[in-house]
């Protein structure tokens, strides 16, 4: 199942459920079935959990099997526009460091002082997210903007102190993030000591989506193949399988002492394969009219334009 968060026709967030080509306005759906009480945001529906999930697996075979019936329910995709799938997540953790390409990479150019020995990160702000097919400006004096396409996982039930075999028990799908990121300020702060991140929450820097793919369509997490393209032209492809710290290894680590909740998330590193580590870096840094793609690869892509 493919679930979003869009707007259509200047309304506030709605959920949804893409089939293909078309939109299933979930709460629309629910008027017409008669249906009460469903959740009305991507988090309040994840905190419903396995009973809330079914719910809307089965209003979306309902409308499916009755099309006509369900007609005002829905939309073709061309008439929304996306919004990150989680708007208002609690805590969305950036695992650093995670990928062994993108380690040798940042080593050569001065980015990272060492390897660390568990999982490391940082929190990206939901100031900073934006949807599938979003506009990002690219700010004035900023000459090193770079792409990292990153898995993200979703989390759909609250976990606290789980160990590593129940780990997937936790997690409803995931989606992708482009964790765009100013190269400049990040060798200050790297220099300075900062653990802020301010080279990745300035605001439009976070792209996310385009929708949370649901785990029954991933057949294995650690298989996949992680690209991103500019402009067309593939800049890089990794398979998930080069991963340090795993998803299980992730939420045993985190989850020791802070509880993490439906609708937070984990992304889960960049891949090796980022501007900065290539000889002919400067020809490679983001500029406006730049048209970013990052994707599963035959599962789902998200655009961003550079403007």
């Amino acid at each position: 199942m493919r679930l979003l968060t869009f707007t259509r026709n200047g309304s506030g967030p709605l959920i949804g459920i893409r089939t293909d080509e078309k939109i299933l306005d979930i709460n629309e759906a629910a008027k017409i079935a008669g249906e009460s009480n469903l959740p009305t945001s991507m988090k309040d529906l994840l905190a419903a959990g396995l009973k809330g999930m079914n719910r809307v697996r089965q209003l979306n075979s309902k409308a499916l099997n009755d099309v006509s019936q369900f007609k005002n329910a829905w939309y073709d995709k061309a008439s929304i526009a996306y919004l990150p799938p989680i708007i208002d997540a609690d805590k969305f953790l950036c695992v650093g460091k995670n990928y062994r390409k993108h380690l040798e990479e940042l080593q050569r150019t001065a980015l990272i002082k060492e390897i660390p020995q568990e999982p490391t990160g940082f929190i990206k702000l939901n100031s900073c997210l934006v949807g599938h097919q979003a506009k990002v400006k690219k700010p004035e004096g900023i000459v090193r903007l770079d792409y990292e396409p990153e898995l993200v996982f979703v989390i759909g039930k609250r976990a606290l102190g789980v160990k590593k075999a129940d780990a997937f028990d936790h997690v409803v799908g995931v989606t992708i993030l482009n964790d765009l990121t100013c190269r400049d300020l990040q060798q200050r702060e790297v220099a300075s000591g900062s653990r802020f991140w301010t080279a990745k929450n300035i605001p439009g820097f976070g792209p996310l989506g385009p929708e949370i793919i649901t785990m029954d369509e991933i057949p294995d997490p650690y298989n996949l193949w992680m690209t991103c393209s500019v402009n067309g032209e593939e800049r890089m492809r990794v398979n998930t399988s080069d991963q340090i710290w795993k998803l299980p290894d992730i939420i045993e680590h985190f989850s020791q002492y802070i509880p993490i909740e439906p609708g937070d998330m984990f992304s889960t590193g960049a891949p090796g394969g980022v501007a900065v580590g290539k000889p002919n870096a400067a020809e490679l840094f983001l500029k406006p009219g730049d048209v970013v793609e990052c994707a599963i690869e035959g599962v789902a892509s998200l655009s961003t334009t550079i403007v």
